[in-house]
């Protein structure tokens, strides 16, 4: 049988209601989590370690790090893959920092959660581990994945990019979706495992950890009607900014009358701040790609050094892209940040998010 390692990081799938506080909480042990799904033993020879027992929203850069170390202990161990349960709140910004700083690796990384606590008849955390469990058993991937629930029929879970996924509700167990692109593959509680889009195959790599410098500090501002100079200023001693533009990348840096004096002094504060850190901009539409040539107004940004232009990038994937990049990569941002490292960009726009839309 295959050797598969679970990482749990804690989050709503290590979670059960506590009579003291009257709401869930994160205390499952990696030995509960075996013994409330003893059917993936049959799947695989299986390891349990505790990493932390935490929400992910209260996750800093450092705990990404600390989750490469330990996913590098298992690989150098020889185990044939490693599945993370996490929390789901920010479970699309660990899976894009994973990518990132785990460079070469040779193994499945397979992230999964739960929508709903394990005590709950309602729970999707038996589907996500049995399917991820499955799915390293019954592939030959390589990499970082997301593996969550696919729809509400509790049938099937998608294989997920880790640099294109977002989560798109706050409480349906099938809340993930690929953003511009298409899931990976399909997989059943069964073990059926059928490939959607191309995958990176396993092959001989060397596992090399890129870690993120835990004391960069990124910030991240949404473009918005009413906008202060005053507000771009305010990252001056930060090390990156992102901005998530409306449409097709544009900003309020127009004066047109008396009313938007302010914005000529967001253009300004812009120009300043570009010369000291990089500042990138996202589509803040979620879906399509930024295009900074088609309106007048937003020619003076490339000018000015703003980056972003053609970017599909999620705003997560790019705040931890500008990170890592930084971390590693520092003389090269401007160069690298429009490079496809690691799926994070598409070379065509994906229509696929019409199929998005909930059907109640």
């Amino acid at each position: 049988m295959m050797k598969i390692s679970i990482l749990h990081l804690g989050g709503t799938i290590s979670s059960f209601l506590d009579e003291k506080t009257g709401g869930v909480s994160a205390k499952y042990t990696a030995k509960d989590i075996l013994k409330l799904y003893p059917e993936i033993k049959h799947i695989a020879e299986i390891d349990s370690k505790l990493i932390r027992n935490m929400w992910s929203q209260d996750m800093r850069f450092s705990h990404y790090n600390i989750i490469a170390k330990e996913i590098e202990k298992e690989v150098k161990k020889g185990v044939d893959g490693i599945i993370i349960t996490h929390g789901t709140d920010t479970m699309h910004y660990t899976s894009a920092a994973l990518a990132f700083i785990l460079e070469d690796c040779p193994i499945p990384v397979i992230i999964t959660g739960a929508q709903r606590s394990s005590d709950r008849g309602s729970s999707d955390a038996k589907l996500n581990l049995i399917c991820s469990c499955q799915f390293i058993a019954n592939s030959n991937f390589q990499g970082v994945a997301i593996c969550m629930y696919e729809s509400m029929e509790d049938k099937s879970c998608l294989i997920l990019s880790p640099t294109k996924t977002r989560k798109f509700h706050t409480s349906r167990r099938d809340a993930f979706k690929v953003v511009n692109g298409k899931p990976i593959a399909r997989v059943t509680e069964q073990g059926n495992v059928g490939f959607i889009d191309k995958h990176n195959k396993k092959e001989n790599k060397i596992l090399k950890l890129k870690l993120i410098n835990e004391d960069i500090k990124i910030g991240i501002l949404k473009s918005y009607p009413g906008m202060l100079a005053e507000q771009i200023n305010f990252y001056k001693n930060y090390d990156g900014l992102i901005i998530e533009a409306t449409g097709l990348g544009n900003l309020p840096t127009t004066k047109l009358d008396k009313e938007t004096q302010e914005n000529e002094k967001i253009l300004e504060a812009l120009k300043n701040l570009s010369k000291k850190i990089p500042i990138v901009l996202s589509p803040q539409t979620i879906f399509g790609r930024l295009n900074l040539n088609v309106y007048s107004n937003q020619r003076p940004y490339q000018e000015i050094g703003l980056l972003g232009n053609e970017s599909d990038m999620t705003t997560e994937t790019t705040f931890i892209k500008l990170a890592w990049l930084l971390s590693n990569h520092k003389e090269e941002v401007s160069k690298l940040i429009a490079q496809n490292l690691r799926g994070e960009l598409s070379s065509r726009t994906s229509l696929d998010f019409l199929d998005y839309v909930y059907q109640e």
